[in-house]
């Protein structure tokens, strides 16, 4: 059963599409060979939250256009559920957005963010303007490092006028855990970062309680999953299945709802 409206997976910072490598890996082909109608976002890899909003509003209305269609779900995946949330909210897109889920995205904040954020001024500086300059080279428009981290660090969003899901929209979260720093090597250190500085139990880079938004639905998988393994980023076979089953069962479950 395909969804009603075509479906855009909005990436998070860093990992993004560029030539051969998917932020989403082979996720989106795998919905695809499913038979539903599924987009990749264009947006920047640090962008801020309102400049990747204003590109991926631009997306969305030529997906509309080239589908014929009125609406859209989205599923976001980490800043990228940010980025949507303020296109819906501040950029007068609610209703042309069915359906919004958020995988791991860090609506209360990031501890983590706000102690990279909270380093001397001179390296946070120097940083960001690396950061800037190789984004640019992959793609970006507008890369901004140094606002990303701070907006990401905050605990209260000035962002958004409010933290509940627009009227007509429905509104739908997943958080995840890793278990144990080996579980993922890449996500392994800044597991032992997170974990000194939130209360909850986290994905390595968002902690679960800043998962929550809408309707809480719990973590994409019951076993240990890190931030990026969600993406499909340095997953094992196994359970690199497991998460293709996750997005199946998840597109499924939105049409069977009418969307």
């Amino acid at each position: 059963m395909q969804t009603k409206y075509p479906i855009i997976l909005a990436h998070g910072i860093m990992i993004k599409d560029y030539r051969f490598f998917k932020a989403f890996g082979r996720i989106e082909k795998v919905l695809r060979n499913a038979g539903y109608s599924v987009y990749s976002s264009r947006t920047d890899g640090f962008g801020t939250v309102e400049n990747n909003a204003e590109q991926l509003k631009a997306q969305i209305r030529e997906i509309l256009a080239k589908e014929n269609v009125d609406k859209i779900n989205v599923i976001a995946h980490s800043k990228g559920g940010l980025d949507s949330r303020y296109m819906i909210e501040k950029l007068d897109m609610a209703s042309s957005v069915a359906s919004l889920t958020t995988l791991c995205t860090p609506h209360k904040g990031s501890a983590l963010a706000a102690r990279i954020f909270s380093m001397p001024k001179w390296m946070a500086k120097m940083t960001a303007f690396w950061i800037n300059f190789w984004y640019k080279i992959f793609g970006d428009k507008n890369p901004d490092a140094l606002e990303v981290c701070r907006q990401l660090q905050s605990t209260e969003f000035d962002l958004f006028e409010i933290n509940a899901p627009c009227d007509g929209v429905y509104s739908q979260s997943y958080s995840a855990t890793l278990k144990r720093s080996r579980d993922d090597f890449v996500m392994g250190v800044p597991l032992q970062i997170t974990k000194r500085c939130e209360t909850s139990l986290s994905d390595g880079i968002v902690s679960v309680e800043s998962a929550k938004y809408g309707e809480y639905k719990g973590d994409c998988l019951d076993e240990s999953l890190s931030h990026s393994e969600i993406i499909d980023f340095m997953v094992k076979k196994k359970k690199r299945e497991k998460i293709y089953a996750f997005y199946l069962g998840l597109c499924s479950d939105l049409a069977e709802r009418g969307y």
